[in-house]
């Protein structure tokens, strides 16, 4: 549990940062509080569709895992973060990722600040 705790806080801090440098992801609120609160529950969400989904559209795209070399992963992520905009969307929380351009930079950075923030915790 405090493993899934932990990453939840990682991905709420990556997609924060996210928000911060890209101009197409949005991340409103009246204040710090109600965005902390908003950046957490996106971040759950997230960690839903990377967990549900991202493993099938990973399996049915595997050809083109194997034509591009890997590349494709790019485009799967920015995918998954436009999903999670548009379930947020559907559950009246203070997020969106305006175009496929902004999911794929948003997506490019959430890996990355995600990959620092594990790297510099580590697992336990």
């Amino acid at each position: 549990m405090k493993s899934f705790a932990i990453k939840t806080l990682i991905n709420a801090a990556a997609i924060w940062v996210a928000a911060w440098i890209v101009d197409g992801i949005t991340l409103s609120g009246n204040d710090w509080w109600h965005k902390t609160i908003t950046v957490i529950a996106v971040a759950l969400i997230f960690g839903v569709v990377n967990f549900l989904i991202k493993p099938l559209v990973k399996l049915l795209s595997l050809p083109l895992f194997i034509l591009t070399l890997g590349l494709i992963t790019f485009v799967i992520n920015a995918l998954m973060l436009w999903l999670t905009s548009w379930a947020s969307d559907k559950l009246d929380l203070n997020f969106h990722v305006e175009g496929f351009w902004a999911a794929l930079f948003g997506a490019l950075i959430i890996s990355i600040v995600s990959w620092g923030l594990s790297l510099a915790l580590g697992d336990d």
